[in-house]
Protein backbone atom coordinates (compact mmCIF):
# COMPACT_ATOMS: atom_id res chain seq x y z
CA UNK A 1 0.00 0.00 0.00
CA UNK A 2 1.54 3.29 -1.10
CA UNK A 3 2.17 6.25 2.09
CA UNK A 4 -0.13 9.24 1.83
CA UNK A 5 1.41 12.14 1.60
CA UNK A 6 1.54 14.95 3.85
CA UNK A 7 -1.43 17.15 3.50
CA UNK A 8 -0.59 20.92 4.45
CA UNK A 9 -2.73 22.96 6.22
CA UNK A 10 -2.87 26.63 5.44
CA UNK A 11 -4.21 28.80 8.22
CA UNK A 12 -4.18 32.33 6.42
CA UNK A 13 -6.64 34.87 6.22
CA UNK A 14 -6.03 37.10 3.41
CA UNK A 15 -6.94 35.23 0.46
CA UNK A 16 -4.46 36.73 -2.34
CA UNK A 17 -1.63 35.51 0.76
CA UNK A 18 -3.62 32.25 0.86
CA UNK A 19 -3.41 31.85 -3.63
CA UNK A 20 -0.24 33.25 -3.47
CA UNK A 21 1.22 30.50 -1.16
CA UNK A 22 -1.25 27.48 -3.15
CA UNK A 23 -0.12 28.77 -6.39
CA UNK A 24 3.46 28.90 -5.79
CA UNK A 25 3.88 25.65 -3.99
CA UNK A 26 2.85 24.23 -6.95
CA UNK A 27 5.14 25.66 -9.37
CA UNK A 28 7.90 24.65 -6.70
CA UNK A 29 6.34 21.04 -7.68
CA UNK A 30 4.42 20.38 -4.54
CA UNK A 31 1.58 19.16 -5.42
CA UNK A 32 0.36 17.71 -2.07
CA UNK A 33 -3.24 18.47 -0.95
CA UNK A 34 -3.66 21.67 0.65
CA UNK A 35 -6.58 22.79 3.24
CA UNK A 36 -6.85 26.48 3.19
CA UNK A 37 -8.70 27.28 6.36
CA UNK A 38 -9.32 31.16 6.92
CA UNK A 39 -9.35 32.02 10.67
CA UNK A 40 -7.38 30.21 13.93
CA UNK A 41 -11.13 28.50 15.59
CA UNK A 42 -11.76 26.90 11.98
CA UNK A 43 -8.27 25.94 12.19
CA UNK A 44 -8.61 24.57 15.63
CA UNK A 45 -11.97 22.80 14.81
CA UNK A 46 -10.54 20.62 12.29
CA UNK A 47 -7.29 19.34 14.26
CA UNK A 48 -9.60 18.68 17.21
CA UNK A 49 -12.28 17.29 15.26
CA UNK A 50 -15.11 20.14 16.66
CA UNK A 51 -17.70 22.13 15.45
CA UNK A 52 -19.20 20.96 11.83
CA UNK A 53 -16.57 21.36 9.18
CA UNK A 54 -14.28 18.52 8.27
CA UNK A 55 -12.03 17.12 10.46
CA UNK A 56 -8.31 15.37 10.38
CA UNK A 57 -7.56 12.21 9.45
CA UNK A 58 -6.04 9.42 11.69
CA UNK A 59 -3.20 7.89 10.60
CA UNK A 60 -2.40 11.21 7.85
CA UNK A 61 0.64 13.34 8.28
CA UNK A 62 0.13 16.85 8.33
CA UNK A 63 2.40 20.33 8.35
CA UNK A 64 0.36 23.78 9.54
CA UNK A 65 1.69 27.27 7.66
CA UNK A 66 -0.11 29.52 9.94
CA UNK A 67 -0.64 33.16 9.91
CA UNK A 68 -0.05 34.82 13.43
CA UNK A 69 -2.55 37.94 12.50
CA UNK A 70 -5.75 35.54 12.15
CA UNK A 71 -9.73 36.65 13.46
CA UNK A 72 -11.41 34.63 15.96
CA UNK A 73 -8.36 33.19 17.02
CA UNK A 74 -4.90 34.12 16.44
CA UNK A 75 -2.11 31.94 15.06
CA UNK A 76 -0.03 32.40 18.50
CA UNK A 77 -3.19 30.88 20.30
CA UNK A 78 -3.50 27.95 17.69
CA UNK A 79 0.04 27.11 18.36
CA UNK A 80 -0.10 26.67 22.18
CA UNK A 81 -2.97 24.86 21.87
CA UNK A 82 -1.94 22.07 19.01
CA UNK A 83 1.71 21.95 21.24
CA UNK A 84 -0.25 21.02 24.49
CA UNK A 85 -2.02 18.35 23.04
CA UNK A 86 0.04 14.48 23.27
CA UNK A 87 -0.33 13.81 19.53
CA UNK A 88 -1.39 17.22 17.37
CA UNK A 89 2.10 18.47 19.04
CA UNK A 90 3.93 15.64 16.19
CA UNK A 91 2.22 18.44 13.64
CA UNK A 92 5.12 20.52 12.49
CA UNK A 93 4.14 24.44 12.41
CA UNK A 94 5.93 26.64 10.27
CA UNK A 95 4.48 30.42 10.98
CA UNK A 96 4.72 32.51 8.13
CA UNK A 97 3.35 36.03 9.01
CA UNK A 98 4.41 40.08 8.63
CA UNK A 99 5.46 40.15 11.85
CA UNK A 100 8.91 40.86 12.41
CA UNK A 101 9.04 41.34 15.84
CA UNK A 102 12.01 39.54 17.79
CA UNK A 103 9.61 39.01 20.81
CA UNK A 104 7.28 37.07 18.70
CA UNK A 105 9.66 35.27 16.79
CA UNK A 106 11.04 33.87 20.00
CA UNK A 107 7.37 33.73 21.62
CA UNK A 108 6.45 31.66 18.65
CA UNK A 109 9.85 29.30 18.91
CA UNK A 110 9.36 28.52 22.72
CA UNK A 111 5.69 27.81 21.88
CA UNK A 112 7.46 24.84 19.41
CA UNK A 113 7.20 26.53 15.85
CA UNK A 114 9.61 24.63 13.65
CA UNK A 115 9.98 27.53 11.55
CA UNK A 116 9.28 31.11 11.06
CA UNK A 117 9.01 32.74 7.92
CA UNK A 118 8.40 36.56 7.44
CA UNK A 119 6.19 37.25 4.17
CA UNK A 120 8.64 39.98 2.36
CA UNK A 121 6.65 43.30 1.50
CA UNK A 122 8.34 42.96 -1.98
CA UNK A 123 6.39 40.69 -4.23
CA UNK A 124 9.42 38.93 -5.84
CA UNK A 125 11.11 37.86 -2.51
CA UNK A 126 7.48 36.74 -1.26
CA UNK A 127 7.13 34.26 -4.38
CA UNK A 128 11.00 33.06 -3.52
CA UNK A 129 10.50 32.44 0.12
CA UNK A 130 7.70 30.32 -0.94
CA UNK A 131 9.86 28.77 -3.62
CA UNK A 132 12.59 28.09 -0.67
CA UNK A 133 9.69 26.54 1.68
CA UNK A 134 8.57 24.55 -0.81
CA UNK A 135 12.46 23.28 -1.44
CA UNK A 136 11.81 22.54 2.23
CA UNK A 137 8.47 20.69 2.10
CA UNK A 138 10.46 18.00 -0.43
CA UNK A 139 12.32 16.58 1.80
CA UNK A 140 10.91 17.16 5.60
CA UNK A 141 9.82 14.04 7.37
CA UNK A 142 6.43 14.45 8.91
CA UNK A 143 5.01 12.18 11.53
CA UNK A 144 1.59 10.75 11.11
CA UNK A 145 -1.31 11.91 13.33
CA UNK A 146 -2.61 8.36 14.72
CA UNK A 147 -4.07 9.09 17.98
CA UNK A 148 -7.67 10.31 18.72
CA UNK A 149 -7.93 13.88 19.92
CA UNK A 150 -7.62 14.16 23.82
CA UNK A 151 -8.39 17.34 25.74
CA UNK A 152 -5.33 16.98 28.55
CA UNK A 153 -6.19 20.62 29.59
CA UNK A 154 -5.64 22.33 26.65
CA UNK A 155 -8.74 23.82 26.08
Amino acid sequence: MAEKEVVIILAENDAGHASLITRNLNRADIVNQILHFKDGRETLDFLFQRGEGPKHEKGTAYILLLDIRMPKVDGVEVLQQIKQDAELRKIPVIMITTTDDPREVERCHSLGCSNYIVKPVDYDKFIEAIRQLGLFLMVVEVPKIDGEWRNEGGI
